[in-house]
């Protein structure tokens, strides 16, 4: 059985983060800090913007979160939300919440309507099985990203609805929106964006925090697609993708899917039997596996003689 070195001093952390935990849905001393304190992270709410031929500090290669919605196109590059995690803005006239999770290379965008009222939110300097926990303004409640759901205040249990994102490269959604507006490094933050501050920990196998028992199948931070459909998971790893067609249909339940993988932008869509894509998440294989723990896992064919 390998062994996990952790790389962060644990701080449990119910009795200090200033959230109210007494409603609760998870664990309270598997919350645990960080590093940052509530708001040491900043999140955007007023972010700027500038268009595709302006974007000279992003590079082919970077990896950006791309929103398509009622005609607008918005890049988000990982380089800025390593050190924002989080984005309140509107795209294409709708309200939208777009977070990213550098411990577990989780992009997902989500409705911030919540029960008919637009919430607003925040990075709340904790973290739940490595995961960022998120927090509305509204209520203080926190939120954990990959259950897509508050975890402890007012709004526990309250699920959060995903809208489609695509985490790709540069290039990638560039090619597809050349029209594309890209987040400014003007965010009113002194931050060195041309620094990636995880560098080390994405380049090696080891966890900043524990997740409970990791899943060896597939090397730790490889990448996974993970899809949820009617209350049932399922993950495809680019390991197993790559053998894969480029396109193909599968089955979760029984709901038809097709996924489209795209190995030079090391990304994928995904669609229903009706044409409509999906919501899906891109995360680091422990991070899925930790909170998917009985997902199916999708095995690639072998090759034909």
């Amino acid at each position: 059985m390998k062994r996990y070195r952790f790389l962060h001093l644990l701080i449990l952390i119910p009795f200090l983060s200033g959230f109210d935990m007494t409603k609760h849905n998870i664990p309270t001393d598997e919350i645990l800090s960080g590093g940052p304190p509530k708001d040491g992270i900043p999140a955007l709410s007023n972010p700027k913007f500038v268009s595709a031929e302006e974007a000279d500090f992003v590079k082919k290669d970077d990896r950006v979160l791309g929103l398509f919605i009622n005609g607008e196109a918005k890049a988000y590059p990982i380089k800025i939300m390593n050190w924002h995690e989080i984005v309140n803005d509107t795209v294409g006239g709708k309200k939208v919440l777009v977070s990213y999770c550098p411990l577990c290379g989780t992009g997902m965008a989500f409705d911030p309507h919540i029960e008919g009222k637009h919430h607003t939110f925040g990075v709340s300097g904790l973290l739940y099985k490595s995961d960022v926990l998120m927090y509305d303004h509204q209520t203080e409640s926190l939120w954990s990203q990959i259950k897509q759901e508050a975890v402890t205040g007012k709004r526990t249990g309250t699920r959060i609805k995903m809208i489609p994102l695509s985490h790709t490269t540069w290039e990638g959604w560039r090619k597809k929106h050349p029209l594309t507006r890209v987040l400014s490094t003007d965010t009113g933050y002194t931050r060195n964006y041309f620094r990636d501050p995880y560098t080390a920990y994405s380049g090696n196998d080891l966890l900043m925090f524990p997740v409970g028992k990791v899943d060896e199948r597939y090397p730790t931070k490889s990448w996974v697609l993970g899809v949820t459909l009617s209350g049932q998971s399922k993950g495809y790893s680019f390991l197993e993708l790559r053998n894969a067609p480029r396109s193909f249909t599968d089955t979760i339940g029984k709901e038809t899917i097709k996924i489209v993988y795209e190995p030079k932008y090391r990304t994928t869509q995904v669609f229903d039997s009706k044409g409509k894509e999906i919501p899906t998440i891109i995360a680091y294989w422990f991070a899925w596996a930790a909170f998917h723990p009985d997902a199916a896992v999708y095995t690639a064919p072998l090759p034909t003689e």
